[in-house]
């Protein structure tokens, strides 16, 4: 099994009485990591998976005293796909402060609602995590270097998520899985848009701009966007680990302020995906 270097981090600061919170896109191994971290640390757990209707109900807006019931003596509570749970913000302050021996992981695959209900109650109780799809670093670990290299240019084309790593004669279908399910599905629920075409054509806008300097005003008008709806659609696929923004570099940091950004895809396999292209390099 291929080791993530988020593991060790983590495992660091267990004991430090924080809420340990692990964000990441769907199908990037948030699960796997947290198997591998329960097996390793040899604890009494209670596993919560938070897809579940009956679980959700176990957390949320429950007393101190329902919450140590429900773990009942473990030493490391699981909740994944936490921010389903109404509240869990306010429910794992509670537990942070009435169960403090209790090491507590909760992850989720986007940092909307999970971010928006854990910020205030959780202040200065938590410590956060990005895991996101596979680095070269930890293929060639898994691996080894002449190897990679050799495997460099597949790479690029068709990036590292988990499911393509591990399936790789399949890649292409994966990654339209991928594309079609957990770029659009958080965005369009949590937010309630539409038109999910909108989405897309932003998406293929900013797949053919790659290492360009991107302006929200001509995307817009290429994609009949506002310039404001372009960038708050920019802010919530930033949100849903799709893309991220780089900002320019200059040693006048104001001047910095003022200059326009790049965007990236997080994986190209997604990005290629987004397109419909995978052309060799």
């Amino acid at each position: 099994m291929l080791k993530r270097l988020l593991t060790e981090r983590i495992e660091k600061k267990l004991n430090l009485g924080k809420v340990i919170v692990l964000y990441g896109p769907r199908q990037c191994g948030k699960t796997t990591l947290l198997k591998m971290l329960v097996e390793k640390k040899k604890l009494p757990y209670l596993w919560l998976n938070c897809d579940e209707p009956d679980t959700r109900l176990m957390l949320s807006n429950k007393t101190s005293t329902n919450l140590k019931q429900l773990v009942n003596g473990k030493k490391l509570l699981i909740i994944d796909e936490a921010q389903r749970v109404e509240n869990i913000g306010l429910t794992l302050k509670i537990i942070s402060d009435n169960i403090p021996d209790l090491i507590t992981i909760a992850s989720g695959s986007s940092s909307f609602e999970l971010a928006n209900t854990i910020k205030e109650p959780l202040t200065g109780r938590k410590l956060e995590f990005i895991l996101l799809p596979f680095s070269i670093t930890e293929a060639i670990n898994y691996t080894n270097i002449i190897e990679e290299k050799r495997l460099l240019d597949l790479r690029l084309i068709y990036g590292l998520y988990p499911d393509v790593y591990k399936h790789f004669d399949d890649s292409k279908d994966i990654l339209m899985q991928l594309a079609d399910s957990y770029l659009y599905k958080d965005v369009l629920i949590w937010e309630k848009i539409q038109k999910s075409e909108r989405i897309e054509k932003l998406l293929q806008a900013l797949a053919f701009q790659i290492g360009s300097q991107v302006s929200f005003n001509e995307i817009g008008q290429m994609i009949g966007l506002n310039s404001e709806t372009v960038e708050k659609y920019v802010t919530l696929l930033e949100r849903a680990f799709v893309i991220f923004r780089l900002p320019a570099f200059s040693r006048n940091l104001r001047n910095e302020l003022k200059k326009t950004r790049k965007i990236y895809f997080y994986d190209n396999g997604i990005r290629n995906a987004v397109i419909k292209q995978f052309a060799p390099i």
